[in-house]
């Protein structure tokens, strides 16, 4: 092989290993699966088993989850039209009752994490706003989808809604928020959730 040849057999080896890093290190799949590969990492840790290290397992995974998931977006789009009826305090308030239940509800969730495998399907990009489908196999070999629906927040793709088995999570919670809000009060509304915080056992009434 001469010398051009050489150059463009290294050119080549170049493109292949750099291109791929450079082009999609910050793509929305990349960083879902950045976040859920931190999760597992932090679940499967030896040092973070048992109950005695729940405390520092549950922060390490906040912290891991709340770089990705846009809890802002999710409680406004939660509340739906009663968002703008809410003052800029009860606006604050929602959003910090909110994503402590998100985040109860999730931890809780992925803490029964049994070595299930997930796969990661297609991509859409649409100018700021992105959704990443993907699957999740456990051990009997059943498949199930959750698709993340994201958008673009600086550098970063921030996750506004989990679509679960053609399930929307922000539309599950819209749906029980505006039932309550037909026949309450916002302030009963708040009361209902805090209550759940402290109460795991039943869905939001």
């Amino acid at each position: 092989m001469g010398h051009a040849g050489s150059n463009r057999a290294l050119l080549v080896w170049v493109f292949l290993f750099l291109y791929p890093f450079n082009a999609f290190a910050d793509s929305p799949t990349d960083q879902i699966k950045s976040t859920v590969d931190q999760v597992i990492q932090i679940l499967t840790n030896p040092q973070l088993q048992g109950e005695g290290r729940k405390q520092e397992r549950r922060k390490k995974l906040r912290e891991a989850i709340f770089v990705r998931f846009d809890f802002q977006e999710m409680a406004q789009r939660s509340l739906g039209a009663h968002w703008q009826r809410r003052t800029p305090e009860e606006q604050a308030e929602f959003i910090r009752v909110f994503g402590d239940l998100l985040e109860q509800t999730y931890v809780d969730k992925i803490e029964s994490y049994n070595n299930e495998k997930f796969i990661y399907t297609n991509e859409r990009i649409d100018g700021r706003y992105a959704e990443v489908g993907s699957k999740m196999r456990n051990a009997k070999g059943e498949e199930f989808s959750i698709n993340y629906k994201l958008h673009q927040v600086g550098e970063d793709w921030k996750v506004y809604d989990l679509v679960v088995e053609n399930v929307s999570l922000v539309n599950n919670y819209r749906s029980q928020f505006n039932r309550i809000l037909t026949n309450s009060t916002y302030d009963e509304l708040i009361s209902k959730i805090k209550a759940k915080l402290f109460d795991k056992r039943d869905p939001i009434k």
